[in-house]
């Protein structure tokens, strides 16, 4: 294996640790370090601390070319090669899994109020249509950022992305928690002890993964129709 590959399993570990513990420590730098009560400014407050969190591993993502989250990495794998799917399948997604949970294990033994991690609020099919139609939406609007000119600036691009996100992740948030990340979810089931159930599998894995491969077909589908139509046009 070539040493640059093992360089991303690593950066993969290293960049689901640490957002793990950066989750946490955003709330605890808005509601016990600053010391903000649930209110709406507090919540305001939050969101900037996130949005300047989401900068940051943007730009740790940039250079380490590494990723806290599988659906980035699948949809590159699907773009790809079948040795990228193999790396992305056999390695890259285990060493985010084994990433979160060490994070996640480190977090609640030293910060035990912090709780137990996102839980399904509603019915199964409920829960993968809203996980499902939120990781659609969110890998369709990273696919069409790479086609326009504002891929070509690191501040639009992750600012586009870091409020698509925040604003997905706040309306599932009642429902399935607005993950759109299985590997996150898993490590918070792991932990509890129920990452093996039908709820699991079929709201925060299946669901998102056939999403971003429906997302990325939909993608091609429409590329490819957009560059038929012009070049009938330019004939």
């Amino acid at each position: 294996m070539e040493r640059r590959s093992r360089l991303v399993f690593v950066s993969d570990f290293v960049l689901s640790f640490m957002w793990v513990c950066s989750g946490i420590l955003v709330r605890l730098i808005v509601f016990k370090i600053i010391g903000f009560s649930h209110t709406h400014l507090a919540e305001i407050i939050k969101l900037s601390f996130s949005i300047a969190n989401m900068f940051l591993f943007a730009f740790l993502a940039k250079i380490s070319r590494g990723a806290y989250n599988p659906l980035p990495v699948l949809v590159d794998a699907i773009t790809g090669d079948f040795r990228n799917f193999f790396l992305c399948v056999g390695f890259r997604v285990p060493a985010q899994v084994v990433g979160f949970i060490v994070g996640v294990k480190l977090v609640i033994s030293t910060i035990p109020e912090v709780g137990r991690g996102p839980r399904l609020n509603v019915d199964i099919l409920r829960g993968a249509l809203t996980e499902g139609l939120l990781t659609f939406v969110v890998v369709s609007i990273s696919l069409g950022l790479t086609t326009t000119k504002i891929r070509k600036s690191f501040f639009m691009k992750t600012w586009i992305s870091s409020l698509s996100k925040l604003t997905l992740h706040i309306l599932g948030s009642n429902l399935t928690g607005g993950c759109m990340n299985p590997v996150s979810v898993m490590a918070w089931t792991y932990v509890r002890g129920d990452h093996i159930t039908k709820e699991h599998i079929f709201v925060y894995w299946v669901a998102p993964i056939k999403a971003t491969i429906l997302a990325v077909w939909t993608f091609k589908l429409l590329v490819r129709r957009i560059k038929t139509g012009s070049k009938s046009k330019s004939d």
